[in-house]
């Protein structure tokens, strides 16, 4: 019986996993093992290369929460969970010691900029341009063009291959005097449209993929963020820190930053 398929109405699936090796058992290898197991993991990544999905990117942990981080992306759940047995078989048995995952989900969010809240912001923003003239078509066309691109790509990510990749979730509090979900609509809208503008400053700097886990993994989003540079990191979630978004609702788990490198690259790093 063959397996099914199972996608999304909308988006793909996202796996973040990170592994500590067993070094013990890693220096008692048969010689050819570790080129082996090298090698198995470099076809694996040719094979799912990106920029779109089905994708595979390899990453070496730096902080000693692991040592190894992937993040897998596919339309379809099943294939992505054969994925992830298929990376878990290049190592030896008993080599490769779970740390974290995180499953969740592409998403649209609830706040996604709609066609009359662009054109109210052309006919009462800066340029005042009144409906139905030449100047306020072209505006909107353009404005209607850049979002929805943006929805396209926050639904199917093709995230840079730059340096550093930060990964953490996060949750929404649901505390008496400060439950985010006890707030109206327009209200939320309004905060996160702030928090937005806030990361809109760091357009260059910062590649950023929010992704949706609600009853699908221990926390509400994930956040991956990819930057050239640590101090970017440091930054922006540090500014972003005093939005009131984040300084009243916003509950955090670990924190892990990563860098890209290939299977040649990570043997390399980590003396393996």
């Amino acid at each position: 019986m063959p397996l099914p398929t199972v996608k999304l109405s909308q988006g793909i699936h996202v796996m973040h996993l990170f592994y500590r090796l067993d070094r013990t058992r890693w220096d008692a290898l048969a010689a050819g093992q570790s080129a082996e197991a090298r090698a198995k993991l470099e076809k694996l990544c040719a094979q799912f290369p990106g920029p779109a999905q089905p994708r595979l990117s390899s990453y070496a942990n730096v902080g000693g929460k692991a040592d190894l981080g992937f993040v897998l992306y596919h339309a379809d759940l099943v294939a992505l969970g054969a994925m992830h047995r298929e990376l878990e078989a290049c190592f030896p048995a008993g080599a490769l010691q779970p740390v974290y995952s995180f499953l969740s989900v592409t998403e649209l969010p609830e706040y996604v900029t709609t066609d009359d809240d662009l054109k109210r912001m052309i006919e009462h923003g800066e340029r005042k341009l009144k409906p139905g003239t030449p100047e306020f078509d072209e505006a909107f066309a353009a404005a209607k063009k850049r979002n929805d691109e943006y929805k396209h790509y926050r639904l199917n990510p093709e995230l840079e291959d730059w340096e550093i990749m930060c990964f953490y979730p996060m949750n929404k509090k649901r505390n008496l005097g400060d439950n985010w979900y006890a707030l109206d609509f327009d209200t939320r809208k309004k905060l996160m449209g702030s928090h937005a503008k806030t990361g809109r400053k760091y357009a260059g700097r910062i590649s950023q993929l929010i992704t949706a886990a609600t009853g699908l993994d221990d926390w509400e989003w994930g956040v991956t963020l990819i930057a050239h540079q640590a101090d970017a990191v440091k930054e922006i979630v540090h500014e972003m820190r005093f939005d009131e978004v984040t300084a009243r609702f916003g509950d955090f788990g670990e924190f892990f930053i990563n860098l890209r490198l290939n299977p040649a690259q990570i043997w390399e790093h980590l003396k393996l």
